[in-house]
């Protein structure tokens, strides 16, 4: 290995190393996770404020095939990318928003604002290219008492760490009953799956779930301010990546000399 290669795999080493000396956030099954509560009423009557500031519940709001989310506005994390996935099956499913089903979103942030709900609203709004009534997608906000309740009711448990949450990716089904239908796991999300348990939900079908992997918001590692584990995994591809290429030219150097020695000859 010539001291050059040396110098350079050195060089991306110690960076994974450094990473990999981050604090990673602990919690178990009991703290963070989803336990299933099939056929079970979600809680209805929390008070929870709407985009304009309005006091509202969930049983004024739903009264057909319902999709629930529960976020955070300022996540760093998954929420993004769950909302975006939503955003994008939306677009493309061929049950009618409003009609067929229509979408909430709740924080469990008591920090969040009904203005940051609003801004929230029109943002994935914006992203949906069909026709898509505001009303059938409405983020809600609420104080903690409210919305741990709303949570403790879909068996959504989180777990605070420094200024964000570790927490779950889910969408929860509900009747116009407002009784849990079907569990949803992950971010992204097909046309097909989401419009069949749409159409569950209005006919008051539980049904178990099939995927029961998990996706974990890990947040924020409160010291270096970064998403640990994402972080971590990119650098390591990175590193490997670069690697390959280091090498690659290196091998490449090699023949073309050896080619350039010969004509030389």
């Amino acid at each position: 290995m010539t001291v050059s290669l040396r110098h350079f795999l050195s060089a991306l080493v110690l960076p994974l190393a450094l990473l990999a000396q981050a604090p990673v956030p602990t919690f178990t099954a009991q703290e963070v996770g989803i336990n299933e509560k099939l056929g079970q009423t979600i809680a209805l009557d929390t008070p929870l404020k709407d985009e304009d500031n309005q006091p509202v519940t969930l049983r004024s709001l739903i009264d057909k095939p319902t999709i629930l989310s529960l976020n955070y506005f300022r996540c760093a994390g998954i929420c993004t990318p769950q909302l975006g996935g939503m955003a994008e099956v939306f677009d493309h499913t061929q049950a009618e928003p409003g009609k067929d089903f229509q979408v909430i979103t709740v924080s469990f942030d008591p920090r969040d604002t009904p203005d940051m709900a609003a801004q929230k609203r029109v943002n994935y709004l914006h992203e949906i290219k069909r026709p898509f009534p505001q009303a059938a997608w409405r983020f809600l906000t609420g104080d903690a008492a409210a919305t741990k309740a709303l949570a403790e009711s879909v068996g959504f448990k989180f777990k605070p760490q420094g200024d964000d949450f570790i927490h779950p990716a889910a969408l929860y089904f509900l009747s116009p009953k407002g009784e849990i239908t079907r569990y949803m796991y992950g971010v992204t999300y097909l046309p097909a799956d989401i419009q069949l348990a749409a159409q569950e939900a209005g006919r008051s079908e539980a049904r178990p779930t099939i995927s029961k992997w998990l996706s974990i918001c890990f947040s924020y590692d409160p010291v270096g301010r970064k998403f640990v584990f994402n972080t971590t995994r990119t650098a390591a591809m990175i590193i490997i990546f670069g690697a390959g290429v280091f090498l690659l030219v290196l091998i490449l150097k090699g023949r073309w000399s050896k080619v350039k020695t010969k004509e030389q000859a």
